[in-house]
C-alpha cells in the first residue's frame, strides 16, 4: 500500500506523518529529540520518509515536549515606564489564567541587558517569551539567534524578520487620525520628536506625520529634540523650553511622537505661563501618542490617541500558545496591527 503523497494536507502533524511512515510516534519523538538514540536502520527509514513527505516538524513543538515547562518570559524595555507596566500587567494575567507561570523581567533601555534577560531566560527553559524589544538600540543578530531557538512573539516594537510574528498599533492609521483632527479643529500641527530615537514606532509615525501632512496639503513642520535615552518628560521639558523659548514655531500646535515627551512640553509650558489648551485666553495646543495612564491627570488632560491594550496583550499571547502548542510550523511571520482611537481632551 502506497503512502500518501506530500501534497496529501493530513501530513502536518508528528502523528500523521508516524502514520503515512509506518513508524510509531514515540520512535519519531525518540529521533528528533537525538538521531543517535534510535538503530542505524530505523533512523535511515525515517530520514527516506521526511525527503519523501517533505515534512518538517515544528521545532518549537519538539522543544515545548522536551523540556516539559510552563514559564513564560515577558520582556520589556523599561519596567518603571507606567505604559510597560500596564500592558505587561495585562500579559501577565493571560499567561496565568492560560495556565502558565509568567516571568517578567525589564531592559532599563539597555541592549545588553536585554540579551541578558533573554540569556537568563534560556537557563529556565522557557516555554516560549514574550518580547517588547528597545528596537534600534536591539542587536538583531542575537534577538534573531535567540527567536529561532525559543517559540518568541514581538509585541510593542517591531524587528523585521525577527520572531514569529508581531503584534502592535498601526502608527499609520493613528497619526493620521490625530493630524486629520488637529487639522479640521484649529491650526496644523508641528511634529515634536526625539532627533534620533529608539523605538522604531517614533520612525513610524514621524513618516506617517509628514504623509498624514502632504495629504492634507499642509507643510509639515518637523522639531526635533536632542538627547537620548528614555526620560522622555526631562527631554520633551529641557527641548520643549527651548522651542518656546525660541518662538520660532510657525503653528500654535504641537504633536508629540509620543505623550511622555508631551508631559515635558506641558510642563515646560506651565513654567513660561503659557497656557495650553482650547479654552479662550489659550495660545498654544498640545497633543501626545499612546494615551499614557498619567495622560489623563496632567493639567490641562491631554489629547492624545489611545493603543488598545487589551487588545495587543491578549492578541499576543494568545499567538504565543498556538505557536507553542501548535506542532504545524509557521508558514509565514504574522504581522498584527490594531487602530488607535482619538481621546478628545483639553488639551488640543
Amino acid at each position: 500500500m502506497e503512502c500518501p503523497a506530500m501534497s496529501d494536507p493530513k501530513i502536518r502533524t508528528m502523528e500523521d506523518f508516524a502514520s503515512a511512515s509506518g513508524i510509531s510516534r514515540p520512535t519519531i519523538s525518540k529521533y528528533f529529540n537525538d538521531p543517535s538514540s534510535v538503530r542505524q536502520s530505523t533512523r535511515v527509514k525515517i530520514e527516506q520518509a521526511l525527503e519523501q513527505f517533505e515534512y518538517r516538524p515544528n521545532v518549537y513543538a519538539i522543544n515545548q515536549n522536551r523540556r516539559q515547562t510552563k514559564n513564560i518570559g515577558i520582556v520589556v524595555p523599561y519596567l518603571a515606564d507606567p505604559f510597560f507596566a500596564e500592558i505587561a500587567r495585562t500579559i501577565e494575567a493571560q499567561v496565568i489564567q492560560a495556565g502558565y507561570r509568567p516571568v517578567l523581567l525589564g531592559s532599563h533601555g539597555d541592549p545588553e541587558q536585554e540579551i541578558e534577560n533573554l540569556d537568563n531566560l534560556r537557563l529556565i527553559k522557557p516555554a516560549g517569551v514574550l518580547l517588547a524589544p528597545l528596537g534600534r538600540a536591539s542587536d538583531p543578530a542575537r534577538l534573531d539567534a535567540f527567536c529561532r531557538d525559543v517559540p518568541t512573539v514581538l509585541f510593542d516594537a517591531n524587528v523585521d524578520g525577527i520572531g514569529a510574528a508581531f503584534v502592535g498599533s498601526d502608527n499609520n492609521q493613528s497619526i493620521g487620525l490625530i493630524v486629520e483632527y488637529l487639522c479640521r479643529t484649529g491650526q496644523p500641527p508641528a511634529f515634536f520628536e526625539m532627533k534620533t530615537p529608539a523605538n522604531p514606532n517614533a520612525l513610524k509615525r514621524r513618516t506617517a506625520y509628514l504623509n498624514a501632512m502632504k495629504r492634507l496639503g499642509h507643510a509639515p513642520v518637523l522639531v526635533q529634540a536632542s538627547g537620548g535615552g528614555w526620560d522622555f518628560e526631562a527631554i520633551g521639558f529641557r527641548e520643549g523650553s527651548r522651542v518656546l523659548t525660541d518662538r520660532k514655531l510657525p503653528t500654535n500646535t504641537v504633536l508629540c511622537s509620543n505623550d511622555r515627551l508631551a508631559i515635558g512640553l506641558l510642563s515646560a509650558a506651565y513654567q513660561m505661563g503659557i497656557r495650553v489648551g482650547i479654552e479662550e485666553g489659550c495660545t498654544l495646543r498640545v497633543a501626545g501618542h499612546d494615551d499614557h495612564p498619567f495622560s489623563r491627570y496632567t493639567s490641562p488632560t491631554l489629547t492624545t490617541v489611545s493603543q488598545n491594550y487589551v487588545a495587543i496583550a491578549e492578541r499576543s499571547a494568545e499567538t504565543l500558545f498556538k505557536l507553542i502548542n501548535d506542532e504545524s510550523p509557521p508558514t509565514a511571520r504574522e504581522i498584527t496591527l490594531f487602530e488607535g482611537n482619538l481621546v478628545m481632551r483639553a488639551s488640543a
